[in-house]
């Protein structure tokens, strides 16, 4: 439950809000891109979208036409920054709003 108040409490700062629509039209764009030059499912074009700019690459989709192999070259410049911030900004956020704050579980107040 707790989660949930913290992914509120993030959307409804103007800060918060920017990051995440930056990072949705990005992955927005990378999925489009992909389904019309690769010819993939929406779902893999998502898909992949997401494996590229978080950087795990399973290797399991890779573009097979040069304007696809050229847009991936830009896009992973341009997107992994972008999805790093966005996570790092979560994680961030939901540190600084722990009922925690640092403490473990166990320590006694």
């Amino acid at each position: 439950m707790y989660v949930f108040k913290t992914l509120i409490s993030f959307f409804r700062d103007p800060e918060y809000r920017s990051l995440l629509l930056t990072t949705a039209i990005v992955l927005t764009l990378g999925t489009v891109v992909y389904h019309y030059l690769e010819e993939w499912t929406w779902l893999d074009s998502f898909y992949f979208s997401i494996i590229t700019l978080t950087t795990i690459g399973y290797g399991d989709f890779s573009p097979q036409t040069d304007e696809g192999k050229l847009f991936t070259i830009f896009y992973i410049i341009i997107g992994v920054g972008i999805i790093l911030s966005f996570i790092n900004t979560v994680y961030n956020h939901y540190l600084k709003n722990s009922k925690y704050n640092g403490k473990r579980k166990y320590d006694s107040d």
